[in-house]
């Protein structure tokens, strides 16, 4: 069923979904939709474009500004992915879509040659997110708002987008004007997922034994017996501690954070 929505207020209802999943210090209020520029980008330090899935054709591209950017970049666990951290919002504004988002991709808006209307495949609307400032943006073509579906199930975004703004109107900021907002710092990467491991130890084979290895074959790591186990974010060594198990499941009893210099 194709989604009952204007393409104005269907345009508004997926930047409340995608400003729902977005990392901010403050909360993200979208404002009114407006006829998409090619100037848009103009405004803003990154994005990142994700291609939908589910019978719904076209893309959505979050455009955000140097704040993330930047708390991105100087994160202590090293550089951390702009697509990665925006995948969340694009996931929410394609289920609002009534589509699945694949995997996102940053767009470089410096690129020489770069037009975010031919990115998009033709005409978009832009809804403003406001915090302090114009934080971010969200881009949805005409074709995919056309082509909508009512929203995925389990999607929390009420779909009326009314119901969201009526209590505050968000303002209306002519042409993504250049509103200063505050220095940010690293509460911006409160919301970024991070992928966390354990390690056990390692060891090294040659191509030969790894091909000989059947069930039951034990493999001799690095680490002695009793040793700490090493966590690792984003493949990043920040402590160590002991395996446990809690309700049948392992865990990890942290027992020691490294700094900057040790977790290198």
């Amino acid at each position: 069923m194709t989604s009952t929505l204007e393409p104005t207020q269907l345009a508004e209802a997926v930047a409340v979904a995608a400003a729902a999943a977005l990392p901010a210090v403050t909360p993200l209020t979208p404002g009114p939709a407006q006829p998409g520029s090619p100037h848009v980008t103009a405004a803003f330090a990154g994005g990142a474009i994700a291609e939908l899935d589910g019978g719904v054709p076209g893309a959505v591209v979050v455009l955000v500004g140097t704040e993330l950017v930047e708390a991105l970049a100087g994160s202590p666990l090293g550089a951390l992915d702009l697509a990665a951290a925006v995948q969340p919002a694009l996931d929410a504004a394609a289920r609002r879509l009534g589509a699945h988002a694949r995997g996102a991709r940053s767009v470089d808006l410096d690129a020489e040659g770069f037009d975010v209307t031919a990115e998009l495949g033709g005409p978009f609307s832009t809804v403003p997110l406001i915090g302090a400032g114009i934080a971010a943006a969200v881009l949805v073509p005409e074709a995919t708002l056309a082509g909508a579906r009512e929203p995925i199930a389990d999607d929390a975004v009420p779909a009326d987008p009314a119901a969201v703004t009526a209590e505050e109107p968000a303002p209306f900021v002519p042409a993504f004007g250049a509103t200063t907002a505050p220095p940010r710092g690293l509460e911006l990467l409160h919301g970024v997922d991070m992928e966390v491991t354990v390690e056990l130890g390692r060891t090294r084979m040659t191509v030969r034994d790894l091909l000989a290895l059947t069930p039951g074959a034990v493999l001799e790591l690095d680490r002695a017996a009793g040793s700490p186990a090493d966590l690792l974010v984003n493949g990043r060594l920040v402590a160590r501690g002991e395996v446990v198990v809690v309700d049948e499941d392992f865990g990890l009893r942290v027992t020691e954070i490294l700094d900057a210099n040790a977790a290198v």
